[in-house]
């Protein structure tokens, strides 16, 4: 299955406890059908001191959230996503106006 959602696009998130934010994205992990989200799902981990962080204590993290609860924002709204062709290229469109995307 084709992946509507890239490294790097701008997604609002439509379920869950960030309901309605918005974030760019930073991984994809289409195996899994998991997205991580820039300032999205922010997780507390607790760390001991080693080589790289030689403080150790509380660091926050982006987690992945699932696929289906993020859609691809466009202008600021969030769009549903189809593909189509252009110039002989398969492109991702705008569902609602037809636009391509990329």
């Amino acid at each position: 299955m084709a992946n509507k959602i890239k490294k790097g696009d701008t997604v609002k998130v439509i379920a869950g406890k960030d309901k309605e934010r918005e974030g760019k994205v930073l991984s994809v992990d289409a195996k899994n059908h998991k997205v991580t989200v820039e300032g999205i799902n922010k997780v507390s981990r607790h760390t001991k001191p080693n080589a790289q962080n030689q403080q150790g204590g509380i660091i926050e993290k982006e987690a992945p959230i699932d696929l289906s609860n993020v859609m691809l924002s466009v202008n600021g709204q969030a769009v549903r996503v189809g593909f189509g062709e252009k110039d002989g290229k398969k492109v991702r469109i705008n569902k609602k106006t037809g636009e391509a995307i990329d």
